[in-house]
């Protein structure tokens, strides 16, 4: 659709009509739908019908409104991962953090400012579990006049790697949340929302590439999972990567890779073996001792076109589920593209320092339950021992109209307790962290480098950190306890991956840099889900620049009501 703008040239007295482009809408209808998994019926909550959810599909540099209705039976909000949303935090999404539920029955027109993003992220829903089934992929072409850096593929193909439990999703939520304990496992992984060949009831819906002999095609590769980094391989195909989190890589020639949740990885597969039908397959890698994983593999399948009998196809090699160097490996692989047209801008100058330890913690049973977690405990998480409590209204509102109460500044920018932060016994003191809901304020135009630290308290276990509002350079990764002195000496300042989800390794540390240059109130949290329930986030309040251009906009007329 073209919309047409009047332009008066001086004082003449005649229009030239200009093109103008108009805003991409789209309408999210969130609703419960009846959907067959694994032999059993069960409601899930979708946007518009789908499972997975539709698919944006934008410019870079466009701006998109989504006009979403909640005809659902409980409130709701639609986080657009990895959108910068440059100085408008309104229509982020995290509850409690930038909004309050959009409730049943209401509507929330959501503007989401894409600005420097360019390949695959994705949305999904940012308020109690609902994730699990309210989710879909984000595409972002190159500007006009623009390509890709690679060569173009023959066609592009959105591949989310989820998961499916039997049970209604909000039970297990309030299940685990009362008992203290882990949440049930998954009862399958899922590739575009179908288990595959290896599950009960599954086989004539498996997902199927259909590709032909010769030709390249560009997998955008989503991990939309709500509990486990994932191995993702093709049987006897290559995989290059060419992208993460909607920023351009080196080409990185795999047999495998290794995705956290939240992140999104663009891979070209070329079609270049026998026709015949290939397993795709994922399944878990889960590093935490003792913790209870969904063990299964999802499977899709590569079909060749063309007149031939085909073999039962076989799976492909993945990692063994506890391979935390295959892992790490290949995370640590990965390099910016760092070119003529895709140049990096690695913060050099820091302005503030800071080092978060990430941790798994425990609180004492209230009295009268009986609790699951360790010794009779509630399992908890924390950021630098803060496990975050939500507030009753949202950050956001409350910073934005000055109101007294609803948080505190005091958030730390080093750990509280310093200790062996990955010994392998650690006093049971440590595990119990403060309850607040604390923000860490940051100037603009800061040039902020942060450590994020694992810890082995309670069980050792990778993180996958997002960042809201930014994304980030990874410049650097190791294992056991950061050394300040030593370990930057090793920092990649010349071509570091840039991303907005990076998972610190079991027991060892990463560091990021940004520039805070993006006004507003923005979550920072690990995307495996149950450690957000527990507490594991924290909010960055970043000030107003000098000038009204770099300062945060005004809300919409629409926000949901607290």
């Amino acid at each position: 659709m073209k919309v047409f703008c009047s332009q008066i040239l001086g004082l003449l007295l005649f229009v030239t009509v200009l093109p103008c482009k108009a805003l991409i809408n789209y309408t999210f209808i969130v609703e419960e739908t009846p959907y067959t998994r694994l032999c059993s019926t069960k409601n899930i909550l979708t946007v518009n019908g789908q499972f997975p959810g539709p698919t944006l599909y934008v410019t870079k540099g466009e701006t998109v409104i989504v006009d979403v209705y909640n005809k659902g039976s409980y409130g709701i909000t639609i986080h657009w991962h990895g959108v910068k949303m440059p100085r408008y935090p309104w229509s982020d999404g995290p509850v409690y953090v930038t909004q309050c539920h959009i409730q049943p029955g209401g509507k929330f027109s959501q503007k989401v400012i894409f600005s420097s993003e360019e390949g695959t992220l994705w949305w999904h829903a940012h308020s109690d579990w609902s994730r699990a089934t309210v989710h879909g992929a984000i595409i972002i072409y190159p500007k006009k006049g623009t390509s890709y850096p690679f060569p173009k593929p023959h066609a592009e193909v959105p591949i989310l790697l989820g998961e499916w439990w039997k049970k209604d999703i909000m039970e297990v939520l309030t299940e685990f949340v009362q008992n203290g304990g882990d949440p049930q496992i998954s009862d399958a992984y899922t590739i575009n929302g179908q288990p595959g060949d290896l599950y009960p009831c599954s086989k004539p819906e498996t997902f199927k590439l259909l590709v032909d002999y010769g030709k390249m095609y560009l997998l955008r590769i989503i991990n939309v999972d709500m509990q486990d980094i994932l191995f993702f391989s093709i049987a006897k195909h290559q995989i290059t990567v060419v992208g993460t989190d909607a920023s351009y890589t080196k080409p990185l020639a795999r047999d495998y890779i290794a995705i956290s949740p939240g992140q999104t990885i663009d891979v070209l597969l070329e079609a270049n073996q026998s026709p015949d039908h290939y397993y795709m397959a994922a399944r878990a890698y889960s590093s935490a001792k003792g913790v209870e994983y969904d063990n299964t593999t999802t499977t899709a399948v590569v079909q060749y076109n063309g007149n031939y009998t085909p073999s039962p196809p076989s799976l492909p090699f993945l990692p063994d589920y506890n391979d935390t160097n295959a892992s790490v490996n290949f995370t640590g692989s990965l390099r910016s593209l760092a070119n003529k047209d895709h140049p990096v801008d690695v913060p050099t100058n820091i302005t503030t320092q800071l080092i978060f330890t990430v941790s798994v913690n425990t609180f004492p049973c209230p009295i009268n339950r009986t609790c699951k977690g360790p010794n009779g405990t509630m399992l908890a998480a924390s950021v630098n021992n803060i496990s975050f409590v939500n507030p009753k209204i949202d950050v956001l509102e409350a910073y934005y109209y000055h109101i007294n109460g609803v948080f505190g500044t005091r958030f730390p920018s080093f750990p509280p307790y310093v200790f062996n932060f990955t010994a392998e016994y650690l006093p049971l003191l440590l595990e119990l962290p403060n309850r607040w809901t604390e923000v860490k304020v940051l100037d603009y135009d800061s040039v902020v480098e942060l450590v994020f630290q694992g810890t082995n308290l309670v069980a050792g276990t990778d993180h996958p950190m997002h960042l809201h509002g930014y994304s980030f350079y990874v410049v650097g990764w190791g294992f056991g306890n950061f050394n300040k002195d030593k370990d930057p000496l090793g920092y990649n300042l010349v071509d570091p991956p840039l991303q907005n989800t990076i998972a610190v390794p079991k027991n060892g540390w990463t560091t990021i840099r940004f520039k805070a240059d993006n006004p507003g109130v923005w979550l920072m949290h690990c995307h495996i889900e149950r450690h957000l329930t527990w507490g594991m986030d924290m909010v960055f309040i970043v000030k107003n620049g000098p000038s009204p251009e770099v300062q945060l906009l005004p809300p919409p007329p629409d926000m949901p009501p607290c």
